[in-house]
């Protein structure tokens, strides 16, 4: 999963940043409460973690801004702020979950992995669509029409947990490019199709009918059988 971090505290933000990718976490952090604004309607996260104490713009704005504009990623906000009266604005403002600092380090990860099921509509740890299954735990494909199945590598994976994630709409190059790369990779939209081929193959490879399909001038989307 990527996780977009907001938060101005530089020891705080190293800290997170670092327990999240020891959980296998890909996190972008920006400082602003304008970046990371920005940086959320991109659509490329999965979680956004968000303080409400930021420069430019606070995180109560930043998260009202988001949903009106259409974004429904889950919001994890952080403050130092425990009264209720705080914790209400930051939910009515559009954010899913709410954690006081300071905070347990378990805690946080539970919140996260919660917030995780939920975008992923998930309890089981399997994403389906159309005939294949994708195990999160393993990053196995199968197809569930003939029990065929292959490993897939930590980018096949990524690519195809977002376009099941999002198999409603067409994802754009630019979007795949910061999803499994990220905002500060020098990763060109070539790597995007070399690897995208590597997925089609393995979908070839367990016989699916789920197809990806390219959208002339656009990007991607996943389709199943003749829909």
């Amino acid at each position: 999963m990527r996780l977009l971090l907001v938060e101005d505290e530089k020891r705080m933000a190293q800290a997170l940043c670092e327990i999240l990718r020891l959980e296998k976490y890909e996190v972008d952090h920006f400082s602003s409460g304008i970046d990371g604004l920005a940086a959320i309607e991109s659509n490329v996260y999965d979680i956004v973690i968000l303080d409400v104490m930021l420069p430019g713009m606070n995180g109560f704005e930043v998260a009202k801004k988001a949903r009106s504009k259409g974004i429904t990623t889950p919001i994890l906000m952080l403050t130092a702020k425990a009264e209720l009266d705080d914790k209400v604005n930051g939910l009515d403002s559009g954010a899913d979950d709410y954690l006081t600092k300071p905070f347990m380090t378990k805690e946080l990860l539970a919140r996260l992995r919660a917030l995780g099921r939920r975008r992923l509509g998930t309890t089981d740890g399997i994403l389906s669509f159309g005939d294949i299954a994708l195990d999160t735990g393993t990053l196995t494909l199968s197809c569930t029409a003939n029990g065929q199945n292959v490993r897939l590598s930590e980018k096949e994976y990524r690519i195809l947990e977002y376009l099941i994630a999002n198999s409603s709409q067409v994802l754009t190059r630019e979007q795949l490019a910061v999803k499994i790369w990220g905002f500060e990779s020098e990763a060109e939209y070539n790597n995007v199709e070399v690897y995208m081929s590597f997925t089609r193959k393995k979908l070839a490879f367990v016989e699916a009918k789920t197809e990806i399909k390219a959208v002339r001038g656009i990007g991607y989307e996943l389709r199943y059988g003749d829909v």
